[in-house]
């Protein structure tokens, strides 16, 4: 069976939490393998709508194994409120792995990211201020404490000395071993059912040629290396990072799907060249419920970047597209896609630097809209007018697009092969 990576094509909130739901019904895995509880997968189904932040979206199936991978920064608080969450709507938690190797995120990380986001004033980035670049900048500088640590006391309580006099060098103030030790008892008392060492796990599942899905966090446009940096987040979002980020050998994986809508969103500031704001942007955001599911902030809105997505879909490997909330296009007289950028005299069909990326012009293509896309159930009940639309989008990106979002429910996840006739990619239900 192959490894398929799900990541974002464009700048993330794309849908991914309802591809991994609904391809989690053939699959043995599902592995988390980037960012933390800064941003959130939506799933509608027998359950209700679940938002989901750390725990994998293949959760709602009873026999799927779902694992917090070593590249994911886990917040106990944030952990524990989704876990109640699960239970409460009936869903058992048992199949749930956390990394010993994953990092966990302090109240001081939480601190010191909304400290600098007001700091930066008019400048401000747009985080989530749920401290997850200060976690990360602490892993990398090596003073973080991962999952494994709460198992280890000794050697928890030698890491804390040193954690305790960083912390209170970054915040100006005391910070003691002692306060950061009852925090880490308290989060051993409840995390250690569920850490484990992953390894074994993820290469036995290698080794029985088991479906595996990895699970990817806000979308190429946000990577700390290929997205609009410093408007990024501060993990890799490409399909290559969930090699680290999971522990999966590059050469397993075999299938990449890059999940976008049939328009373009984004959170935070930083550019984004097709952002409408005008009442085509408001009326996206209203029927497409264009709202953070981790913060509840507005979304940017705009046409669909074909650009940007070709560019995600060259640099993470896609190997198809799945195109979602194609339903919120129905009514529009004329629909615009986005086949190049504009700076002064140059055109361009890449991202290219941050500071040229701010100034472009979007360079559209405009085509006939369409009606009834929220009823179809296959392929042939699309409209003619949405299918040339997908296909379109599958010439300029470079790849197919396999299936195709027209509503919340499992049922409205279809199969499709725009782009490619010998391509139809099943999607499970249950």
């Amino acid at each position: 069976m192959p490894v398929t990576a799900i990541v974002g094509g464009h700048w993330g909130d794309e849908g991914k939490g309802k591809v991994v739901d609904a391809l989690a019904a053939d699959a043995h895995m599902v592995i988390r393998f980037n960012g933390g509880n800064n941003a959130g997968h939506t799933i509608v189904g027998g359950h209700g709508t679940l938002r989901l932040h750390l725990v994998p979206s293949g959760i709602t199936h009873p026999e799927v194994e779902c694992v917090i991978g070593p590249g994911v920064v886990v917040n106990p608080t944030a952990l524990f409120d989704e876990l109640e969450i699960l239970h409460g709507a009936g869903i058992s938690t048992s199949r749930l792995r956390i990394s010993d190797r994953a990092h966990l995120v302090f109240p001081f990380h939480v601190e010191l990211d909304e400290r600098e986001e007001v700091t930066r004033g008019k400048k401000a980035h747009g985080t989530t201020r749920r401290g997850i670049w200060p976690v990360y900048a602490d892993k990398a500088a090596r003073f973080g404490i991962r999952a494994g640590d709460l198992l280890e006391p000794d050697f928890l309580q030698d890491r804390l000395d040193e954690v305790a006099r960083h912390t209170a060098a970054l915040l100006g103030r005391t910070v003691t071993p002692g306060e950061l030790w009852y925090l880490c008892e308290e989060w051993a008392d409840k995390l250690s059912p569920y850490i484990v060492d992953t390894h074994p796990l993820v290469q036995t599942a290698l080794r029985r040629d088991e479906a595996i899905l990895l699970e990817g966090q806000l979308g190429v446009m946000r990577d700390l290396d290929w997205g609009a940096y410093p408007y990024v987040t501060s993990s890799t979002c490409l399909a290559g990072g969930a090699c680290a980020g999971a522990g999966i050998p590059p050469q397993r994986i075999t299938r990449v799907i890059g999940v976008v809508k049939a328009y373009t969103t984004a959170v935070g500031a930083g550019p984004m060249p097709t952002e409408l704001r005008d009442k085509t942007a408001t009326r996206l955001r209203d029927v497409g419920q264009e709202y953070g599911a981790s913060t509840g902030r507005p979304r940017r809105c705009g046409w669909f970047d074909c650009v940007a997505a070709k560019y995600a879909a060259e640099v993470s490997g896609f190997t198809e597209l799945a195109v979602m909330k194609l339903d919120v296009l129905d009514g529009f007289e004329s629909v615009k896609i986005c086949v190049a950028y504009k700076d002064g005299r140059r055109m361009l069909d890449t991202i290219p630097h941050t500071a040229v990326l701010s100034r472009v012009e979007p360079v559209y293509e405009e085509l006939r809209g369409w009606q009834g896309t929220a009823d179809a159930r296959t392929p042939d009940d699309l409209p003619h007018e949405s299918r040339a639309f997908l296909s379109r989008l599958a010439e300029i990106v470079g790849v197919p697009v396999s299936m195709v979002g027209v509503g919340q429910e499992r049922e409205a996840l279809i199969p499709t092969g725009f782009g490619r006739r010998d391509i139809a990619s099943p999607v499970g239900g249950s």
